[in-house]
Order: structure tokens, then C-alpha cells, then sequence
């Protein structure tokens, strides 16, 4: 399959020229041990697990940025305690690691462990534009949400990125990871059609066991039934090998045209940072001649 269709007015380009990571604080000796061939400043998202204190997430962004990447810290709404707490994470990590980019989400728990209910009630305390962020990412949902209607998802995406961008933010929106390329470029299209402009990193799972793939979206509510498998390029026949993200790639990258806007790739290592970084170099040294034959 060609990487860049025949119809694309995008300039030719590898979609993995730039990406970013998902690494949470457990994985930063990978990270660290992966380091040297990672693009260099690259965006490491650092999610908010259960288990995993703000010490543990400060010192995993500290590492971040010790080694030359962007740490993206994410803010969980409903586990987040109290107002004092979100504005002295967020002043440390600023302090402390140089963070200048956030991601809140609304998280599993379904009654608030404080006064935060959803990720739109973190934008709205002014604690991130006082503490000196400059892009605050949200969530996208491409292949739908388990709770949340299209129209409800939508009118929730545009109030918060206006909201960001009111308090003199840029909005990030990151999507889900999933296993249907077409649903992805049919939501950027609509995404753009109503006036959406700001950059999406479109979720990727990096090559991983596809019992280990299907457990994750299992988890994460992401649709993963026969037919989405055989549109990710996995066989009924091979359930139990080994699957990485080419088919979505290849399929993501030749429809994506300029009118699609900023689009980038956002890794879930769930096969490890060592085998996520080990395909991006691959896929790059593949597409490379295309490249060069379409510039």
C-alpha cells in the first residue's frame, strides 16, 4: 500500500517524523535505555496511575527532561483530592522539571475522590495558565466512548479546547488508541468541518502480544471485535502472535491530506519502549524511499 495516496495535497513526509510516547514512571529505565533513539525532543506523556504518587510522578518527569524530551504529566480529575493538591503538583512539576504541558482527563473512578468530576472542571480552576503551561491536552474519541453520546462528545471537545484557549493555553487534543484507521480519518474530517484547527496526536499501540493488545482495549472500553481485528491486519487464525500497527499506519497516512490539518502519532508502548522505538525505526527506514521519490 502506498503511504501517501495519489489524491493527498500533504508535501511528502514519514507520519513518524515526529511522535510522541506514552511512559509511565515504572518504564523510565526503558525509556532511559531506549533514550539515544528517540527523536530528540519528543513529547513523553506520563499517565496518572493508581498506585503511583506525585513523587513518583515528578521524579519520572524530572527523568523526562533530564534526557532532553518534553514530559507531558497527565492530571486525573476524579483521583485528584483537593484544589491545593492539583496547584502544588502542577507548581512542582513546572519548578522542578521544566513542564510546560499537561493532559487532564476525567480517570476510571466513577465517584470524584475530591471536587473534580471531570477533566473540564481541572481547566477551569486557572491553576495551569498561573503555573506557566503552555499546551494543555484533552482526549479524543474516534472510535466512541462507552458513556458518552457523539453529540455530547462533541460539545464536550469544543468547550474545553475553547476554554483552554481563553486562558492564553494551546489546546492538544490526543486521540484513544484504536484499531480502525477509516473511523480515525472520518473523525478528523469532522473534526475540521466544525472548526476544530487544533493538532491532534492520533493514538497508536505500539507492536505488543495481540492477548496483551486485546486485554489494553478491553480495559480502555476500545472496540477490538473480529472485524476491527481483521481491519488491523490481524488474522482469527493468529490470535495468539505478536501484532504491530503497520496496516493502521500505512492506512492512516495515505488518507490524511492537508484539510486533516496537524496530525501526529502517539504511542502506547504496550509491548515495551525498547520494541515501540525498535518498529518506529523501522517503519521510517521503509517509508524512507518513498520519501524521497515523492519530494
Amino acid at each position: 500500500m502506498s503511504l501517501i495516496s495519489s489524491h493527498t495535497t500533504l508535501p511528502a513526509r514519514n507520519i513518524t517524523d515526529a511522535y510522541s510516547l506514552e511512559v509511565s514512571a515504572r518504564d523510565i529505565a526503558a525509556l532511559t535505555a531506549a533514550g539515544s533513539r528517540i527523536v530528540p525532543g519528543s513529547t513523553i506523556s506520563i499517565p496518572y496511575l493508581p498506585g503511583q504518587d506525585d513523587d513518583a510522578r515528578l521524579a519520572a518527569a524530572r527523568a523526562v527532561r533530564g534526557l532532553g524530551f518534553e514530559p507531558m504529566p497527565h492530571l486525573s480529575a476524579r483521583r485528584i483530592v483537593s484544589l491545593a493538591g492539583l496547584d502544588s503538583f502542577v507548581k512542582r512539576a513546572a519548578a522542578e522539571a521544566g513542564v510546560e504541558r499537561c493532559f487532564v482527563i476525567a480517570g476510571d473512578p466513577s465517584s470524584p475522590m475530591g471536587p473534580f468530576a471531570d477533566s473540564a472542571s481541572l481547566i477551569e480552576t486557572g491553576v495551569f495558565e498561573r503555573a506557566g503551561i503552555r499546551v494543555l491536552g484533552v482526549g479524543g474519541h474516534p472510535e466512541g466512548h462507552p458513556v458518552m453520546s457523539a453529540a455530547d462528545r462533541w460539545n464536550v471537545l469544543e468547550r474545553k479546547c475553547r476554554s483552554i484557549s481563553e486562558r492564553g493555553m494551546a489546546p492538544l487534543i490526543i486521540t484513544q488508541f484504536g484499531f480502525d484507521a477509516d473511523a480515525v480519518l472520518m473523525w478528523l474530517t469532522a473534526l475540521r468541518e466544525r472548526g476544530i484547527e487544533h493538532p491532534v496526536c492520533v493514538g497508536v499501540p505500539g507492536p505488543a502480544g495481540i492477548a496483551v493488545l486485546a486485554r489494553y482495549a478491553a480495559l480502555c472500553g476500545v472496540s477490538a471485535c473480529a472485524s476491527m481485528w481483521s481491519k488491523y491486519g490481524i488474522s482469527l487464525g493468529k490470535l495468539f502472535g505478536t501484532a504491530g500497527p503497520d496496516v493502521f499506519v500505512d492506512r492512516l497516512a495515505a488518507g490524511l491530506t492537508a484539510a486533516h490539518g496537524k496530525v501526529s502519532l502517539h504511542f502506547f508502548p504496550f509491548g515495551g519502549v525498547a520494541q515501540s522505538v525498535r518498529w518506529i525505526e523501522q517503519y521510517r527506514s521503509r517509508a524512507q524511499p518513498l520519501r524521497h521519490a515523492s519530494a
